[in-house]
């Protein structure tokens, strides 16, 4: 597996695979001032021919910055899925995504690509995830919700049953979203309110 990406989500990334098995081949960082990602040798230098037989995760935690890299770089993208995730057998799951530990996702949801299911998030059944969109730590999604292409829900939210947040959203950490959000919003607070 290639990583793209040497900060503090990779450390993470790199756990999960290394728990799976799963061998680092390369990892890439545009940031000269990065040398080393856990005790492995960061590269700033590359080209398409690294790509082609080897499997990318885009270990960036930046919504944006993982969209503009797909745009950018050709790559055949993997998946890394902690093995103390709950994930049910009729769950989809995109390239490139990330399900951290203990997160739990639940029947029939679609889980797009290069999406971060974080730390003990809880996406319930029939739920929609855009591609790029970030779960994070303890966010809890009941079932039905859709979350929209490149949405981060903060840690600690909660997004009532149904409800549709558009995309590129922010939902601010803690936030009770009860009603559909639009797109670019960013919501607070309980109930949750744009700002």
């Amino acid at each position: 597996m290639i990583l793209y990406g040497a900060s503090g989500h990779a450390k993470v990334v790199l756990d999960i695979c290394l728990k799976n098995d799963i061998p680092i081949k390369f990892v890439l960082d545009d940031n000269e001032e990065i040398m080393t990602l856990l005790g492995l040798k960061v590269s700033h230098q590359y080209s398409s021919e690294i790509f082609k037989n080897n499997k990318m995760i885009i270990s960036i935690g930046n919504n944006i910055i993982r969209k503009k890299i797909t745009e950018r770089v050709n790559a055949i993208y993997g998946m890394a899925i902690h093995p103390s995730s709950v994930i049910d057998k009729t769950v989809t799951i995109g390239k490139g995504s990330v399900v951290m530990a203990n997160a739990v996702i639940n029947s029939s949801s679609v889980i797009g690509e290069h999406c971060i299911i974080n730390t003990s998030s809880s996406v319930d059944h029939d739920c929609f995830i855009g591609n790029f969109a970030h779960i994070s730590p303890k966010a809890t999604l009941c079932g039905g919700v859709h979350v929209g292409e490149g949405t981060h829900v903060g840690a600690g939210a909660i997004v009532l049953p149904n409800v549709k947040v558009g995309n590129w959203c922010v939902i601010g950490a803690g936030t009770v979203v009860l009603k559909d959000v639009d797109d670019h919003s960013k919501l607070v607070g309980n109930p949750g309110i744009k700002i």
